[in-house]
């Protein structure tokens, strides 16, 4: 008896601790699941705006478009300044190599010294000296350059290969300057080499710190295994783009003396790089994604080298036209002679296949949320992979939150390689490796350096407050157009307004598709029984830092356009001194307004100008006008 008494005892407290572990259990995957929602909801977040600056990017080509047709009208003088942004700049193979031997390498520099032709052991080298903070001087940066050009201009648009047994095939997609990822990446795969051949998709600079690293490790090995490592090009394998992603800012301060040299030459290697790679003419390699109007064929015949950017549209009248004078304006015979252009068709072309996104919904149509290329569904992969006998498609261009994804029945594949995109712990990174029968193995990873040591709990705070401070930002730059759409949802001037008709407007205004309606409580400063008191403000908004000087509405003109204002001013600073002239900003400004309907007076203008002209020689460091209209977070600005 004693004994079955025992036995009973125990059997309960089994059930018991069983049933305690269940419920830990439980509780445990609610807690990660709601730290996973909250992750998941702060990467839309990003996305959103992201794609929302994008959208932006793209709209300047309409400007640029604007400012070519005005500019030359109005001020003949200055037409020279128009081959600057249309004409294809790259030097002459004498240009570059007066270049080179004019830079001298002192013999206090301590960091890798190339030799030419490289080897692995230059580029071993090269890698251990990046892992060391060493800065490769301007000198070899340029040789590489110069060098990768030649080689790239032999290649043909789409690069085909084929699979081996004896020779792996690894496919990585956006890097984008994270040379924590690239150094991951060769750890747990090797390095390249004959038999560990790479495909690198595209965007390997902006947004990370360590761009021109990436971008010499990547070109190095394609130097020295010109047969085993392919590059694509990526919508951020552009000029334009640099200039407002960070690639150009972080070229300028590396490298001082010599960055607009090595600019230069790089908007020239950017055209030569190829579009796509297909593999055993089966799986087709690209950095964006396809429309129901890709064309393989044409595509192999595009002269490339004529696609400078994105944001350059070709022209609406064909040179033909210019030469013969069957245009409205004249233009000096050099830009005449050098706007040799892409055609529209073509030009979309490449815009389909750099900027593209797949998605459930069938048909293509226009990608509204980055606005250039399309978004194409299932019936538009299906039909373009069967008219050119393909299997599947890779492509990058997408942060996803695991690194990778599939979609379309397996036939669309997205690797994303740049891990902790958005912040510490946002992302994991992914490479996929292709068998000899081409089946896709996926290898996930993500650098965590700076979020050691920290809970689950605490590295999803990390990325959730980057998340609603850059959100913060966006509505400070349009707090006027929200308050008159929120003053519009109460005729009585109550002071408030329901959740929903708050959650409504703010879409409207931000153009965000976000659970604005979830996001309330986060935002709004207070809230009772459902009702947004608008007139309170919004919750830990940022704070602008302006000159007293200019009035509250140019304040939020300028930080929404900033980005726009950076690009374009960088543009009419031809020798990146920082320095533009009071005339050029006025000018400039006038067409800027005058394109996107903006309604400030010229004397505000003239007078911001003028304040910030500090020295009073008639130049204006466009720099640190900028800098003066930057975003302060509150909780840093107490600190």
């Amino acid at each position: 008896m004693g004994c079955s008494h025992s036995v009973q005892n125990e059997e309960r407290k089994s059930e018991k601790a069983m049933k305690a572990a269940v419920l830990i259990q439980n509780w445990y995957r609610c807690y990660k699941a709601r730290l996973e929602l909250r992750r998941r909801q702060a990467l839309n977040i990003f996305e959103s705006i992201e794609y929302a600056d994008e959208q932006d990017q793209m709209q300047l080509a309409n400007f640029f478009s604007f400012m070519l047709e005005n500019y030359v009208k109005t001020d003949k003088k200055s037409s020279d300044n128009l081959p600057t942004l249309f004409r294809n700049k790259g030097s002459r193979k004498s240009e570059a190599e007066d270049v080179i031997r004019a830079i001298e390498v002192p013999d206090t520099y301590y960091g890798p010294r190339l030799k030419f032709p490289l080897t692995f052991a230059d580029v071993v080298l090269l890698i251990d000296a990046f892992k060391e903070k060493q800065i490769l001087h301007a000198q070899y940066v340029l040789q590489v350059l110069i060098e990768v050009r030649k080689v790239l201009k032999k290649l043909p648009n789409i690069i085909s290969i084929t699979s081996a047994k004896s020779k792996e095939l690894t496919v990585c997609g956006d890097i984008h300057g994270k040379l924590d990822d690239l150094f991951l990446i060769f750890y747990k795969n090797g390095l390249p080499s004959g038999n560990n051949r790479y495909v690198f998709n595209g965007d390997f600079v902006d947004r990370g710190q360590n761009s021109i690293e990436v971008l010499m490790i990547l070109f190095s090995f394609f130097l020295v295994y010109p047969n085993d490592v392919y590059l694509n090009r990526g919508n951020h394998e552009d000029y334009l783009m640099n200039m407002r992603y960070g690639f150009t800012r972080e070229i300028m301060q590396k490298y001082k003396q010599h960055g607009s040299k090595i600019l230069h030459i790089l908007e020239d290697v950017y055209t030569w790089l190829p579009i796509g790679t297909l593999i055993d003419e089966k799986i087709l390699v690209i950095h964006g994604g396809i429309s129901d109007t890709t064309d393989l064929n044409v595509l192999k015949l595009i002269k490339r080298n004529k696609m400078r950017s994105v944001l350059m549209p070709p022209l609406t009248q064909s040179p033909a036209d210019l030469k013969h004078g069957r245009i409205s304006y004249d233009l000096p015979s050099p830009a005449m002679m050098d706007m040799e252009q892409l055609s529209k068709t073509e030009w979309d072309q490449i815009v389909n296949i750099l900027w593209s996104d797949p998605r459930s919904k069938k048909g293509c149509y226009p990608n509204t949320s980055r606005g250039g290329g399309c978004y194409f569904g299932p019936d538009v992969t299906d039909s373009i992979l069967a008219k050119f006998a393909l299997k599947m498609i890779i492509r990058s261009h997408e942060c996803k939150p695991e690194g990778f994804d599939i979609c379309h029945d397996g036939k669309i594949i997205t690797v994303f390689s740049a891990s902790n995109y958005y912040e510490e712990g946002s992302n994991r990174g992914a490479y996929l490796k292709l068998s000899h029968d081409n089946t896709p193995r996926f290898f996930q990873y993500q650098s965590s350096q700076m979020t050691q040591g920290k809970t689950l709990h605490e590295r999803v705070d990390l990325v959730e407050t980057s998340a609603f401070r850059i959100l913060g930002e966006r509505m400070i730059s349009r707090k006027s157009d929200l308050m008159k759409a929120f003053q519009k949802c109460d005729p009585n001037n109550t002071g408030k307004i329901s959740m929903s008709d708050w959650a409504k407007a703010t879409e409207e205004v931000l153009e965000l598709p976000l659970p604005w309606l979830s996001l309330c409580p986060r935002v709004a400063k207070e809230i009772e029984n459902g009702y947004v008191l608008y007139t309170m403000g919004f919750k830990d908004l940022p704070i602008i830092k302006a000159p007293q000087s200019a009035k509250s509405g140019m304040i939020e003109t300028l930080v929404r356009y900033r980005s726009d204002l950076k690009i374009i001013f960088n543009i009419i600073d031809k020798d990146k001194s920082g320095l533009i002239s009071m005339e050029e900003f006025r000018s400039m400004w006038k067409y800027f307004c005058s394109h996107y309907n903006i309604n400030i007076e010229d004397s505000y203008v003239d007078q911001l100008a003028h304040s910030m002209d500090l020295n009073k020689d008639g130049s204006i460091d466009f720099n640190e006008f900028l800098t003066a209209f930057d975003v302060v977070h509150r909780l840093e600005g107490s600190k």
